[in-house]
């Protein structure tokens, strides 16, 4: 029995790794990196270590997703400023 949940814990990790590694959206890198971080907790457990699985949960679950997600914000693009008069084309200036 213990080696059934193992190998489903393990094929959960696999399957959320892959997920995260796939993704092209830091958003949704950011979502599957917390799922990866549950799987990941639930492998602890089933291994019976409770004091890692605890330490997964709050890091890797929550505090790294919630770090990608604003360093996400906090680097997106800007739409692309229009030139204004300062950056207007001047043609050839005529001689006085």
């Amino acid at each position: 029995m213990d080696d059934a949940l193992i190998a489903v814990a393990l094929l959960l990790v696999v399957a959320a790794a892959t997920l995260a590694v796939l993704c092209r959206e830091p958003v949704r890198q950011a979502a599957a990196l917390a799922v990866l971080g549950l799987a990941l907790t639930l492998l602890f457990l089933v291994l019976q270590a409770p004091d890692v699985a605890l330490s997964q949960l709050a890091v890797g679950t929550a505090l790294t997703p919630l770090l990608i997600l604003l360093a996400a914000r906090k680097v997106r693009r800007r739409p692309a400023e229009e030139p204004g008069p300062r950056h207007a084309r001047r043609g050839p200036q005529e001689r006085p």
